[in-house]
């Protein structure tokens, strides 16, 4: 006896809508160029696979049974998905990645990165976009182990890899920040590290620890035996130091809207002000085969790009940025 996968192939489908469309076995089997008695002994097929009746007996037209309406429906979608594929693969042997993934570092102004895909969407090409939120060391260790395709915002220096690229993005200048209601905003200036010690600070998980949990995860920024506050996001280290939950540096430009509006206070600290020179780095040739990366990194080749993503802006408050 033969199987659902036997009888429910792109024809059978295809006669089953034209049968739908036609009304009737015999305006379906005119239009298909075949015997009416060749249509009923192929439904007969599908029906005794599938153990079902795909059609009311009782009724004089091709009246369809519930059963039968369902595997219409989803034998059009199905249609659809094989055209789908078809157009896909056509599309990719122009030289289109089926699927382009991007590890995107906290240090990155995700409205800037969704700017980039709804530019690149806007393209009709046919790769899929796939984001990666990571953290530190995680974001090229996305990168390294072949998670990803390109990195954005890499805070360590790239493999010596001859398969790892990379370039500067530009640089971040970090604030120690905190509530006007902690204990610290009020502190005399600038911070020992002994004052630090005595409050909490508020980290973000190296992603690497999620990915790869057999590496040893990065810190920065805090003090050995310090109480620490560890969160999963930038988005989540803001908003724990606006409720005065502790204290920690945050990039300038993502601090500064809440600095200016009273929100959080900049300490100095006897520690030299932190600087992070992110880059972008990405797997593959120097001049990548791949049309998708191919577009990404002409994007990052412009310098307005490169700022823009290293830019947090209000409307952007919820974007991840950089750890403690």
């Amino acid at each position: 006896m033969q199987t659902a996968r036997d009888v429910l192939t792109p024809d059978a489908l295809a006669m089953l809508l034209a049968i739908e469309a036609q009304g009737s076995f015999a305006a379906a089997a005119r239009s298909l160029g075949v015997v009416p008695s060749a249509l009923t002994y192929r439904v007969r097929q599908i029906e005794d696979a599938l153990d079902v009746l795909l059609y009311d007996r009782s009724s004089r037209q091709a009246k369809l049974t519930q059963a039968g309406a369902e595997l219409l429906r989803e034998g059009a979608r199905l249609l659809q998905d094989v055209d789908a594929v078809a157009n896909r693969v056509k599309r990719v042997a122009t030289g289109w990645e089926p699927e382009l993934t991007i590890a995107v570092d906290n240090i990155i102004a995700r409205s800037t990165v969704m700017e980039l895909c709804e530019h690149f969407f806007s393209l009709k090409a046919p790769t899929r976009l796939k984001l990666l939120d990571e953290t530190l060391s995680g974001t090229l260790a996305a990168l390294t182990s072949g998670q990803a395709d390109l990195a954005l915002g890499v805070v360590l220096e790239p493999s010596n890899s001859a398969d790892i690229h990379a370039k500067p993005l530009s640089h971040v200048s970090f604030v120690y920040a905190v509530a006007p209601q902690h204990p610290l905003a009020q502190a005399r200036e600038p911070l020992s590290d002994q004052t630090l010690l005595k409050h909490r600070a508020v980290a973000v998980a190296d992603s690497v620890q999620k990915n790869l949990g057999k590496q040893q995860a990065m810190t920065v920024g805090l003090l050995g035996g310090q109480d620490v506050f560890t969160v999963a996001s930038m988005p989540a280290k803001l908003e724990a130091q606006l409720r005065g939950l502790g204290g920690g540096f945050l990039p300038e430009t993502m601090a500064r809207p809440h600095i200016e509006a009273g929100r959080l206070v900049v300490k100095k600290t006897q520690r030299a002000q932190r600087v992070v020179r992110p880059s972008y780095a990405w797997r593959g040739g120097a001049s990548p085969d791949g049309r998708a990366l191919q577009w990404w990194l002409e994007q990052l080749e412009r310098p307005a790009t490169r700022l823009a993503l290293l830019s947090h802006t209000p409307s952007a408050s919820n974007t991840d940025g950089a750890p403690a």
